[in-house]
């Protein structure tokens, strides 16, 4: 396609202000499933058949799109303000519905999506960050600031084994040059099929939203650096394998269920029960429930920095950007919903710090 071909699709998409950061965006064509008057619905009262296991074949790109799914795009929704999505947690019976469900990693290899949060070798809580395609600036930006802020270092000082995994909607083979964009420490998968961000009930919608405090770079530089990188997979045939720019995405906490679960050095005297207690064998997995959630509501409506550090259960707030206005929106805004259990006691340590304060 040519570079004029694009630029010129890309503009009828949105007006500039409005538009999507991903290099392609109106040159493909995905179908968008949001209706702004009907929000997802998060967890049901009764179990729903629990599907078998998606095969990596299952996760297949398209480079275009049916007729079906272009009849499925609600345009009066596509810049019609914040869509009326929730913060609801995810039921039990939700995360047993999907924990089947398939991500791959940057070479392909399908994995369950219940290893990300509670595999063999896994922390007991993990952070799932749910971006957009793999081309989109302001999730980009996102991250960069996210690892800025956040590290692994930081997470290796909380009392709790604590993680943050990344997962993207393009394809798999994305992901290194992704990762060389943002300096991401953390790992990254794809699901390129959308079957967790449709189940976990993230929404689509083009809107840009206000500017968060964690886009730090203008918007035109974000949209150049997107259309960049686009053209730099042109030649290897993935400029529109990012995935479905309509597609937003949201964070969601893992902890588990009993945070009391006994977890101890091993005791050479009672080598296999102490080793059910580490999690060493396959067939001792604690069960795990999402204490804390949010859901993008549109292009770049991620949670601020200072909320995932609260939620983490870090202290302090990390580090501000150069807009003190937003930096102070972003320190007193809360977006998602739940608390978790670090969050908790970083609440009433800073409580009992300000405590100490104001009787000194």
């Amino acid at each position: 396609m040519a570079l004029s071909s694009v630029m010129k699709d890309s503009a009828k998409a949105a007006p500039l202000n409005d538009t999507d950061t991903g290099a392609g965006a109106g040159a493909a064509k995905h179908g968008m499933r949001t209706n702004a008057s009907a929000p997802p619905t998060v967890g049901t009262t009764s179990d729903p058949p629990i599907p078998e296991p998606y095969t990596a074949a299952d996760a297949d790109m398209s480079r275009s799109t049916t007729a079906k799914d272009s009849d499925s795009v609600d345009h009066t929704a596509e810049f019609d303000g914040d869509l009326n999505t929730n913060d609801t947690i995810p039921s039990q019976v939700v995360l047993k519905k999907i924990e089947g469900l398939v991500v791959l990693d940057k070479d392909g290899k399908a994995i369950p999506f219940k290893d990300l949060y509670n595999g063999p070798n896994v922390a007991r809580r993990i952070l799932v960050i749910f971006i957009r395609h793999f081309f989109c600036g302001n999730c980009q930006e996102f991250i960069r600031s996210l690892a800025a802020s956040i590290t692994p270092a930081d997470l290796l000082q909380l009392p709790t084994p604590t993680f943050v995994v990344i997962v993207g909607c393009g394809s798999p083979s994305l992901i290194p040059m992704w990762q060389d964009q943002t300096s991401c420490p953390f790992p990254v998968y794809a699901d390129p099929t959308k079957k967790l961000y449709d189940e976990l009930g993230m929404i689509r919608t083009l809107n840009l939203g206000t500017r968060p405090e964690y886009q730090r770079k203008a918007l035109m530089s974000l949209v150049t650096g997107s259309f960049v990188q686009g053209l730099k997979m042109l030649k290897g045939g993935k400029a529109f394998q990012g995935g479905a720019f309509h597609q937003v995405g949201g964070e969601f906490m893992f902890e588990p269920i009993n945070m009391a679960t006994p977890i101890c050095s091993p005791d050479v005297a009672n080598e296999d029960d102490e080793s059910k207690k580490l999690g060493e064998e396959r067939s001792y997995v604690e069960e795990k429930r999402v204490t804390w959630c949010h859901r993008m509501r549109n292009t770049r409506d991620h949670a601020e920095i200072p909320e995932l550090r609260e939620v983490l259960g870090l202290d302090g707030a990390g580090l501000p950007g150069g807009d003190s206005k937003r930096w102070g929106k972003a320190l007193r805004a809360r977006k998602g919903t739940g608390l978790s259990s670090q969050s908790s006691l970083s609440d009433h340590a800073s409580q009992h710090r300000r405590n100490l304060t104001s009787d000194s």
